[in-house]
């Protein structure tokens, strides 16, 4: 008796070829992980926001919110463990490798690259200053280490080849660069003590008790490059006098 044709033949020409091709499975994880922050303090006042609504402390903010600030001050933890403290009547945006500072200022302590609409501040561990005018100007001033800037067109690095490509700034500690809203260094200037001892008083350390990672860092340069400026806080040093013996003779 001849035996019926199996129905389970289709089937197997269906399964065999899956069978015998390799399983690929897409990409779980982005090329670049998106930034995230969360507040850590807040001073004079609750004009602190999150997208233009109130923030308080431990709220959490990711790429792509924005932080503002109006007449209060408050301080940011990234997760690459670094620190921003922001300034009042400030504005950034958090995305994928560095911030977006659109005006204001912002301390950062720690290994956290930012950018302006023309500039990437790319870093691995430093304390740095950098502030964006109201007419476009970016100013960055090293208070410890080291900032490679690189120009930017529409928020991306410029192609090989064309105008303005691969000329990377160093700014070492201890100087200020200037820069035009075009990315184009206008100047870069030695950091004074008295420069120094502005920001040290002014409103990026005035009042915080929030911690910098990177502190240990600035105080070791400062009391080693940067005689007679102190840390807030930080014990001054008092010249001690010599002792004479008196003369009878």
């Amino acid at each position: 008796m001849p035996s019926l044709p199996s129905r389970r033949l289709p089937l197997l020409w269906v399964w065999l070829p899956l069978a015998l091709t390799p399983l690929t499975l897409p990409a779980v994880g982005p090329a670049m992980a998106k930034e995230a922050a969360t507040v850590q303090e807040i001073l004079d006042g609750r004009e602190f926001y999150i997208d233009s609504r109130e923030a308080k402390v431990k709220q959490r903010a990711t790429a792509p919110q924005e932080i503002s600030t109006r007449k209060s001050r408050g301080q940011i933890r990234f997760d690459t463990g670094a620190a921003g403290r922001v300034n009042r009547f400030s504005q950034l945006r958090l995305g994928s490798g560095c911030f977006l500072l659109r005006k204001g200022q912002i301390l950062v302590s720690g290994p956290q690259s930012g950018c302006t609409r023309s500039s990437r501040m790319s870093v691995r561990g430093t304390n740095y200053l950098l502030e964006v005018r109201e007419d476009g100007q970016a100013e960055l001033s090293v208070l410890e280490g080291a900032v490679e800037v690189e120009p930017l067109q529409d928020g991306e690095p410029i192609p090989p080849g064309e105008q303005g490509a691969a000329k990377i700034t160093r700014v070492e500690a201890g100087q200020r660069v200037t820069l035009s809203p075009a990315g184009v260094v206008l100047t870069l200037l030695r950091l004074s003590s008295g420069d120094y001892s502005a920001i040290l008083g002014g409103p990026l350390f005035e009042g915080f008790s929030a911690p910098l990672p990177g502190i240990g860092s600035l105080e070791s340069y400062i009391r080693r490059y940067v005689p007679g400026v102190n840390l807030p806080g930080a014990p001054v040093t008092p010249s001690i006098p010599g002792f004479s013996f008196p003369r009878f003779f």
